[in-house]
């Protein structure tokens, strides 16, 4: 299969399109030809250059990762872009990217497969960023302390050894949870909007901890990386069922 027509299908799948308005990311094929044969096919989150490296080592045609290389727009290739740019010409290597489309997809995307992680029902998208969603809302099947679930997400996530944090400013026992992976606490607003008990997302800023003990809200901080495997995960799935070989290449950051 060409990677131009693995493009265009995980474009499909992702409705990468509605996003063109709204992602910094220039999303879909960022380096290669779309005539690339690609057999096997290499996941990751970030397209850094320990992962592309390893991604070529596998013997991988093609890279798939939700942070790309270009944001906005290139006008030099130098320093880290010709870093990350050179190997992978070098080694003859596609990179496809999906930033918020992964965020927002609501089967295969970071938020669901966190929801998924903490068996959340009566979902519904969350979190508004022009008129599509990068994330999801549902309540956890029984009301849970704070540390309960604070305790799930650290022994199930890969944090690099960090511990999962909370911003206890909200209800003792949780139920009513909203996820936006990542670097998500713009969305604190709308997650007490919406009657919300707990927002979990990857990092902080500085203003949450005050916006968030205000608004009454519950926060979990548990990791950028950690939160954001999910998505890349399942699109290894979906390219194992079109006939692709897959390898995941894990590069945890503790962020």
């Amino acid at each position: 299969m060409h990677a131009g027509d693995i493009a265009s299908r995980l474009d499909e799948e992702l409705d990468t399109g509605a996003y063109a308005d709204v992602d910094a990311s220039p999303n879909g094929l960022q380096v290669g030809p779309t005539d690339r044969e690609v057999e096997t096919v290499a996941v990751a989150v970030d397209a850094a250059v320990e992962t592309i490296e390893r991604a070529s080592a596998a013997g991988a045609d093609l890279l798939v990762t939700h942070h790309g290389i270009v944001w906005g727009s290139i006008e030099r290739v130098t320093d880290s872009n010709y870093r990350r740019i050179a190997p992978l010409v070098e080694n003859d290597l596609a990179l496809y990217v999906t930033h918020l489309p992964l965020d927002g997809h609501q089967q295969l995307g970071n938020a669901a497969g966190l929801a998924d992680l903490l068996d959340l029902v009566n979902r519904a998208p969350f979190g508004r960023m022009g008129g599509e969603y990068v994330g999801q809302r549902g309540r956890l099947a029984e009301a849970t302390p704070l540390p309960d679930l604070v305790d799930r997400l650290e022994a199930d996530l890969d944090t690099g050894g960090r511990a999962v944090q909370a911003l206890e400013f909200g209800p003792e026992t949780v139920e009513d949870v909203a996820i936006v992976t990542g670097s998500g606490v713009d969305w604190l607003g709308e997650a007490a909007d919406a009657g919300a008990d707990v927002l979990v997302t990857g990092e902080g800023k500085q203003q949450v901890y005050h916006e968030a003990r205000e608004a009454g809200i519950n926060v979990v901080l548990a990791g950028h990386y950690a939160t954001e495997t999910f998505g890349v995960e399942a699109l290894g799935s979906v390219l194992e069922d079109w006939g692709l070989e897959t390898t995941s290449i894990d590069c945890p950051t503790g962020l």
